[in-house]
């Protein structure tokens, strides 16, 4: 099993022409053939998404197509892709953050009662749903 880190797929995606985007190109394909066993992390896959907006200030629609290219990658195991896939839904029709939308998913698909929080649009949403 090979963790994946934000740099892995930041040089896949950010297709620069380097060497590091040629290997990143290459382990993928290699795990999209069986030949290797992927995973990566939740917290990985939130920096990706930070990088994209404030290193390479890419806009939203395109954070989001990228972030969904990564979730249909099935060869890597994300813990609690579904999860992911629902936020980014929620996230392209909301002024919400990312990780609120997430937080949004994980009080939902967990049956969760009530949530302690400040931020007002979130509690709005919430209060929706409880």
């Amino acid at each position: 099993m090979i963790f994946v880190d934000t740099n892995y797929f930041l040089r896949y995606f950010i297709n620069d022409g380097s060497l590091q985007h040629q290997e990143a190109v290459s382990l993928f394909l290699a795990a999209g053939k069986g030949e290797k066993n992927l995973i990566t992390s939740i917290i990985v896959v939130f920096e990706i998404f930070w990088i994209l907006g404030s290193v390479y200030k890419l806009n939203k629609l395109k954070k989001i197509s990228i972030i969904q290219d990564l979730l249909n990658m099935t060869f890597i195991k994300i813990e609690e892709r579904n999860f992911l896939q629902k936020s980014l839904k929620i996230y392209k029709t909301t002024s919400l953050q990312i990780e609120d939308c997430y937080n949004l998913i994980y009080f939902y698909e967990n049956k969760i009662k009530e949530m302690a929080t400040f931020d007002k649009k979130l509690k709005k949403i919430v209060n929706k749903l409880s």
